[in-house]
């Protein structure tokens, strides 16, 4: 009687409900709490004070909030926590706010608000005091510039922000590091160089020291070594550019700075020509091509000729009356001298970094070449992955790899690695770091497509890896299609005993001329009704299943028509380690095409039937092969991972991948995935254009663009999605 009313009076218990997530805008924000705060109180003081829309050099207050050795003389000290909340000019919001929000957000977004305003608050300090004492220290010589700034006040968070930034940029992987602090000492030393404002100053103190204490501090050191060839090329064009950029600033902007004063007095002909060479040069070390480093060598020591030339004549042209001021003159040679001078070292000490050759044809791998044949032969010595056989069809490129070979194919300034290297256990690594030295020293980018796992975990330090594709393998040991999960595979058979279909293993090179004229009519149907031609690279034609080492299963009715066909590659696996002999493992599914208007799953009937085949012949497994552009449903998606999405979901009404993959899952396969192997996201552009020339070599961009606009849904099950 107690317990009833207990129960009837105790409030009702709600289930446990998983809190909904926050929209990601939302999630993001939470994280950035100090640079949203930050960001608030700036334009909160801006619009308070009226420094939002006016000067605030221009307020009588204004030596009350802001730094300089002035403020620090007369004892205001508190000037170092009041200065990061103003800004000089209404129109330096536009500039500060993405250095504000970029620096500081990604420094929280990394760090946490805490360590980011420590970070924050000991970059401004050290900018600040450091540029004011290093200014007391020069002007003691009397130069005009140091003397100038010392009467100077300077307000904002710039130091802080730049501070944060540098330490965010210390986390980035190679070589995204260095070309992040390239550009950042690039654009910092300019600004020093050519405006010599005091800020400039902060600027330049606030980096030197973050670039110190990110490179001393355990957490962000990182290991030194000698730069690999493709760092020197970019070490080299990134200061080419900065000095093309340099040039043009002093011939159209007008600056009084540390160099002196500069009226530029420059034609459009003048910026134009300057600007091409440039480029152009730039652009050829970028590639490691060796007639732009003799170029960018002759023009560096034309520079520094003439810079010696000057000073050795500086006396003459002051006694000649030729230049008023001898200081703006050297002023004028010394930097532009010191940044050739220190091009010219870049360049002889990476001069093994530059020897591609101009003309293209001339680019070939130093590397020995090997014949299809050779190829195939050591597939079967060393054996390969599930999509190895597809090295010996044709367009592809073979090379030596010690004792084993590399298939690729080059385009558009790409070399593509064909799946694994075909190397003896345990050598993949020493295989991937050689196709890496040849190929860049050939000007072409490397990549590797469709690599296995073991490839994967073997490539070189610092690539990348992103799974472009999920491989299904059937394991043949015990087959039996028995069970709930194998109903639709029992239908499929049965329903082909009652319509007289019957299941044949052949050699198609072997068929009579009756035969691979259906299949050819079949193939072409299908490939006439996707508007493209047919995928290549990794995906075959009935030409490659006419190769005698390759099976073919087709399904034949009473009357001898052909109601669809696959095509079976040979999976190699290491030779007899006894005779020597070589042992084909598995097969995988290449060719898959059915007739309109015949039996309806004949693909799941032919596949049936092929993996009984193989099981009675015993062999190890079957790989269904890998459908591009999918991957596991629990894999992290990343940048690069959204990117891919986003192109299979393109391309799906064309091609049917994500279709033709869930149709393999009625055999029950297990999952092996296949990776992009690639050295840094920069490479992705490049080798996004390579991979569409390697599938589509005779599509044009206006059939790519007419089938996109055109595609209709693909089929969602059975064998349409046929590969």
């Amino acid at each position: 009687m107690t317990d009833d009313v207990v129960h009837a009076t105790a409030p009702a218990q709600a289930p446990d409900t998983p809190a909904r997530p926050l929209p990601p805008v939302l999630a993001a924000l939470r994280r950035l709490p100090f640079t949203i705060a930050f960001v608030a109180a700036l334009i909160a003081v801006g619009a308070a004070t009226g420094t939002l829309f006016s000067p605030a050099a221009d307020k009588p207050w204004y030596d009350q909030v802001a730094t300089g050795i002035p403020a620090f003389a007369e004892g205001r000290w508190w000037t170092l926590a009041t200065s990061p909340f103003f800004v000089d000019h209404p129109l330096v919001y536009l500039t500060l706010l993405p250095l504000v929000v970029g620096g500081i957000g990604w420094a929280e977004w990394r760090f946490g608000w805490l360590r980011t305003l420590g970070l924050f608050a000991a970059g401004h300090v050290v900018g600040v005091l450091g540029a004011a004492g290093l200014l007391l220290l020069v002007s003691q010589t009397g130069w005009h510039w140091a003397v100038q700034l010392t009467q100077n006040f300077d307000v904002g968070p710039s130091c802080g922000a730049l501070a944060a930034l540098v330490f965010a940029i210390a986390t980035l992987p190679a070589p995204w590091r260095l070309r992040a602090r390239i550009a950042v000492v690039i654009w910092v030393g300019i600004s020093l160089l050519y405006l010599g404002q005091l800020h400039d100053v902060e600027h330049a103190v606030a980096m030197v020291a973050a670039l110190v204490a990110s490179g001393w501090l355990p957490a962000f050191r990182h290991p030194a070594g000698r730069p690999s060839e493709r760092e020197w090329r970019l070490i080299a064009c990134a200061g080419l550019i900065a000095i093309g950029v340099i040039q043009i600033i002093d011939l159209l902007v007008p600056y009084d700075g540390p160099l002196g004063q500069n009226e530029p007095v420059a034609s459009f002909v003048d910026v134009a020509i300057d600007v091409v060479v440039i480029a152009l040069i730039a652009n050829g070390v970028r590639q490691g091509v060796r007639i732009a480093w003799i170029g960018a060598i002759v023009i560096a020591a034309f520079n520094i000729v003439t810079a010696a030339l000057g000073f050795a004549l500086l006396q003459f042209m002051v006694a000649a009356e030729i230049i008023d001021s001898p200081a703006e003159f050297l002023g004028g040679l010394i930097a532009p001298a010191v940044l050739w001078a220190a091009l010219l070292v870049v360049l002889i000490a990476g001069r093994g970094a530059f020897r591609v050759p101009l003309r293209r044809s001339r680019r070939t791998l130093a590397a020995e070449h090997l014949s299809t044949a050779q190829a195939t032969e050591r597939l079967a010595r060393f054996g390969g992955g599930t999509i190895s056989w597809m090295t010996t069809w044709r367009g592809n490129r073979h090379v030596a790899a010690g004792t084993g070979a590399i298939t690729f194919q080059p385009h558009a300034g790409v070399a593509i690695m064909l799946g694994d290297p075909i190397v003896a256990a345990g050598e993949h690594h020493t295989a991937f770091e050689e196709f890496e030295r040849v190929t860049q020293r050939a000007g072409l980018i490397p990549c590797a497509f469709s690599a296995s796992e073991v490839s994967a975990l073997a490539k070189p330090a610092g690539w990348r890896s992103v799974v472009v594709a999920e491989d299904t393998i059937v394991d043949l040991p015990g087959l039996a299609f028995t069970g709930k999960a194998w109903g639709a595979v029992r239908t499929a058979i049965n329903r082909a005993n009652r319509e007289g279909i019957s299941f044949r293993m052949v050699r198609l090179a072997d068929e009579p001329w009756s035969v691979l004229a259906q299949v050819r009519a079949i193939s072409e149907q299908w490939t006439g009704d996707k508007g493209l031609p047919e995928m290549r690279f990794t995906l075959g034609t009935v030409e490659e299943a006419l190769d005698p080492a390759t099976y073919v299963g087709i399904a034949v009715d009473a009357d001898g028509s052909l109601h669809g066909i696959t095509s079976w590659l040979p999976v190699h696996g290491p030779a007899d380690p006894a005779t020597g002999e070589p042992r084909v493992i598995g097969w995988t599914l290449d060719l898959m095409r059915r007739r309109d208007g015949g039996f309806g799953p004949v693909m799941e009937f032919l596949i049936a039937s092929a993996a009984q085949h193989f099981s009675e012949e015993g062999y190890e497994f079957l790989s269904l092969s890998g459908a591009p552009l999918v991957r596991p449903a629990e894999a992290a998606a990343g940048p690069v991972d959204q990117v891919l999405d986003q192109v299979g979901a393109l391309i799906e009404p064309l091609y049917g991948f994500k279709s033709l993959h869930r149709f393999k899952q009625k055999f029950n396969p297990r999952s092996a995935s296949l990776h992009l192997l690639f050295r840094d996201e920069g490479d992705l552009p490049r080798i996004g254009i390579a991979l569409t020339r390697a599938y589509l070599p005779d599509a044009s961009l206006r059939d790519l663009v007419a089938s996109a606009a055109a595609a209709k849904p693909a089929p969602a099950a059975g064998g349409e999605g046929a590969k």
